[in-house]
């Protein structure tokens, strides 16, 4: 009984959300309103919480964590949206179409593109939801329906995620085991290394089922390279050097490579490029001045991560200004506001704004219709974090992990991923995830003699697939492109994806610790 209470709140969310395709602010709202008598009465909360009047502080300091992280998901999400409104007030979106659109007029590449490459470096360089909140408006523009643009983006950055922000979800990982960081990044990278075709394999099916009109050519062999372009030097990277750079740069010599073979297979014929006008190609896209200017907010956004997560001074600096606070010596908050990719997002914005000759007037009203998309949003998300916070505190998400180990035994690799998902999808972080987890995960492959390198790495590995079906993910990709009341629709399409990953994931673990 205490464990299908305690699975009741995250049961409640995705019958409400998928079968009655409530909205996020709904379902999080009637799942929080059974998850507070749920975590006092048959779970005895509060009592942490010391002397007169225990149970109305642990309310109240798992409100004031759910609320503060809040804010800190909400200074990622407000900052991306004025991006994108100073984008397409100012027309640099149909610059950056009509350059990706000269590549080719196949929209599963250009999800190859967009979900893949693009979503994984921006995964790698900041993390932390800029991947959703970036990509999924550019597939927009580019002709993808808002529930399709965010499914794909979610779909598409997942295998990423291990080694997002500069690996930090490997910091907990290391911190739990005791085992060596590069054998810890080996393993993850392993593991995502052969199997994150999988994911594109969604991405390719996805994009082409979004736009049924379009150019239906087998596109095989793109997808081919784009796994290849990816896969390859990401698990190069993380079996040679370390968990700080396998995304970020696998990503981006793989997008570079990727883009430079799309345009380099669509340069015309002679005969096409006699019969053009005089100076142009049909190949061509718009000059390069005016691509970078289009760029100008990603392009600074990218040096400022890259800076800030790379140059040890400077990352010294970012991170020196540290607020905190704490609550009867058990809730507590943390934040960095100089490092923290919100502030880098709107460092993006301005800067990158006036780079593109706007004046403060356009990004005062970018950021005023930015405003106005988010009450909902941060209703959304303060339901679902409270909920995270109470089972949390609560030993709800204890309960439900013990009582998986304990009744699985030697089987426990199959299912070790699902703890991963588990602790993401109700605090919304692969590295929260594991903070969570690692501990857990390795007591329990010692207990049962299983190595506790490959059940770490299946938490690592499930934490980040966590994130294709995370509630606070979709609801800040859902934000991004003007979304209401589709979050559902989403999670029902990425659960798919997400059990398929994890399932292949946990057969990889137990062949692995089985040989």
């Amino acid at each position: 009984m205490p464990v299908l209470l305690a699975a009741a709140p995250i049961l409640l969310i995705l019958i409400t959300m998928t079968a009655f395709r409530w909205t996020a602010a709904f379902a999080g709202g009637a799942a929080l309103a059974v998850t507070v008598p749920i975590a006092l009465f048959a779970f005895g909360y509060g009592a942490p919480v010391a002397g007169e009047g225990g149970r109305a502080v642990a309310l109240a300091g798992a409100f004031a964590e759910a609320g503060f992280v809040t804010a800190t998901v909400i200074w990622i999400i407000f900052p991306a949206l004025c991006i994108y409104e100073a984008q397409v007030r100012g027309g640099a979106f149909d610059t950056l179409r009509a350059a990706l659109a000269r590549l080719s007029d196949d929209p599963r590449i250009l999800a190859l593109l967009v979900a893949w490459f693009f979503a994984l470096f921006m995964e790698g360089v900041a993390g932390f939801g800029t991947p959703v909140a970036l990509a999924a408006p550019l597939l927009v523009t580019l002709g993808f329906q808002p529930v399709a643009a965010v499914t794909l983006v979610l779909i598409g950055h997942a295998a990423g995620v291990s080694f997002g922000a500069v690996g930090t979800p490997v910091v907990p990982l290391e911190a739990a085991s005791g085992l060596d960081p590069a054998a810890i990044a080996a393993a993850m990278g392993l593991m995502h290394g052969l199997l994150g075709w999988i994911l594109l394999v969604f991405v390719v099916r996805i994009a082409g089922a979004a736009m049924p009109g379009a150019n239906r050519r087998p596109v095989i062999g793109w997808a081919t390279l784009a796994a290849a372009a990816f896969l390859v030097p990401f698990l190069a990277i993380a079996w040679f050097v370390g968990p700080e750079l396998p995304t970020v740069a696998a990503a981006l010599l793989g997008g570079l490579a990727f883009a430079a073979a799309v345009r380099w297979r669509s340069r015309p014929s002679k005969t096409a490029a006699n019969a053009a006008p005089s100076g142009a190609s049909p190949a061509d896209g718009p000059p390069a001045g005016v691509l970078v200017r289009a760029a100008a907010p990603y392009l600074v956004l990218l040096v400022l991560v890259l800076a800030t997560r790379l140059v040890p001074d400077l990352q010294a600096l970012t991170r020196s200004v540290t607020l905190s606070w704490t609550i009867a010596d058990t809730f507590r908050g943390t934040v960095q506001p100089l490092h923290h990719p919100g502030t880098l997002l709107f460092a993006g914005f301005l800067l990158g704004g006036l780079l593109q000759g706007r004046g403060a007037g356009d990004l005062a009203g970018a950021a005023r219709a930015a405003a106005l998309r988010l009450p909902l949003v941060v209703l959304a998300l303060f339901a679902m974090l409270g909920i995270a916070r109470l089972m949390m505190h609560a030993g709800m998400v204890d309960a439900l992990s013990s009582a998986a180990a304990a009744h699985l035994g030697p089987a426990w690799p199959l299912l070790a991923p699902l703890i991963g998902i588990l602790g993401t999808f109700v605090t919304g972080s692969s590295t929260a995830s594991n903070i969570l987890f690692a501990d857990f995960q390795a007591a329990t492959a010692a207990a049962l003699g299983l190595p506790v390198l490959w059940i770490i790495a299946a938490q690592g590995f499930g934490s980040a697939v966590g994130n294709i079906v995370c509630p606070h993910n979709i609801i800040a990709g859902a934000a991004t492109v003007g979304l209401k009341g589709g979050e559902g629709e989403v999670l029902k399409r990425t659960l798919v994806a997400c059990a398929l990953y994890a399932l292949a994931g946990g057969v990889l673990t137990f062949v692995i610790v089985s040989l």
